[in-house]
């Protein structure tokens, strides 16, 4: 097998965890929010992840790292992409649906591919990426159309979700736009660790211990996030965040809520309309355009520059 051919696998395997994980994560949170209150949901998921992740990469021999600025760029990493990116969404789920809220997220990709576009590690779009996104979001209007059961009654809440976007956009991109002193999976476990903690104060500060009712479902549904939401999905990320570009990791915020809306039609019988299933294709179309030829760019991957050791 040669290099270029195992790198393109190992990049599928990668997106496919991403796809998969994080696409069901919508309908765990919509399942969990019911008995644990938001911000202690997604504090308690993430910090125990990244204390789990930390007791991984220290026994692959990838220590915590000594430099005050490491810490400081994986605090900011942590408040953009967990605190602000999941911590919104949410508390955005407590009223809107899990299929709305996926849906609402497809606009991440707007703020990750555009972010990418600036900088020193700035990544220009090709002709086909372009229309790839572009008929992203027209599938993604597609499925927002009013008339298709898209309630505009928590219009509040739906804008908090559209906010946590930008804030995900923005952290994906801070990330690649430094050099730490730790590997990946490191790196994955301070940003959950830093961005949980600070979740568990807002909840508690706000009074939401007083709301965590003990129940199978939301332990269930806590339990599943910590592991594959968190562990495992955040630790892909960030790995793909070193290996590939803007444009191709921006078409998670399309496959994902695709998943998500089966999912939610599935299991909570949220309703999907033709007009939503035709978006879904439209959407995947655009995937394909913006992720054709895995691993044979001609142009150098984006990297974060990280030691690995």
């Amino acid at each position: 097998m040669t290099a270029d051919t195992r790198h393109r696998l190992q990049l599928m395997a990668a997106f496919a965890v991403v796809y998969i994980v994080w696409g069901s994560t919508y309908l765990g949170i919509r399942i969990g929010v019911t008995d644990i209150p938001p911000a202690l949901f997604s504090g308690v998921r993430n910090t125990i992840a990244g204390l789990v992740l930390m007791v991984i990469a220290g026994a692959r021999g990838q220590p915590l790292p000594t430099q005050p600025r490491d810490w400081l760029h994986a605090f900011v990493m942590g408040i953009l992409l967990v605190t602000l990116g999941n911590g919104l969404v949410t508390w955005g789920e407590v009223y809107v649906q899990s299929n709305q809220a996926a849906l609402i997220a497809t606009t991440s990709a707007l703020w990750v591919a555009w972010f990418g576009t600036f900088g020193p590690k700035g990544h220009p779009l090709s002709r086909r990426a372009k229309l790839g996104l572009v008929l992203g979001f027209i599938g993604a209007i597609l499925m927002l159309m009013p008339g298709n059961h898209f309630s505009f009654d928590h219009s509040g809440a739906q804008l908090v979700i559209l906010l946590s976007t930008l804030c995900w956009g923005a952290g994906v991109i801070y990330g690649r736009s430094f050099n730490v002193s730790v590997s990946p999976l490191m790196l994955s476990a301070m940003l959950l660790f830093t961005g949980g903690l600070l979740l568990i104060i807002l909840g508690v500060a706000a009074g939401e211990p007083a709301e965590w009712h003990w129940s199978v479902r939301g332990m269930g549904a806590l339990a599943y996030l910590t592991v594959f939401g968190s562990c495992l999905a955040y630790s892909t990320y960030v790995w793909l965040m070193n290996h590939t570009t803007p444009d191709k990791l921006s078409t998670t915020a399309y496959v994902n809520p695709a998943i998500a809306l089966v999912l939610g039609w599935v299991v909570l019988g949220e309703k999907v309309s033709g007009t939503r299933l035709v978006g879904m294709l439209v959407i995947l179309v655009g995937v394909m355009l913006v992720t054709a030829r895995f691993g044979f760019s001609r142009t150098r991957p984006v990297t974060l520059d990280i030691e690995r050791s």
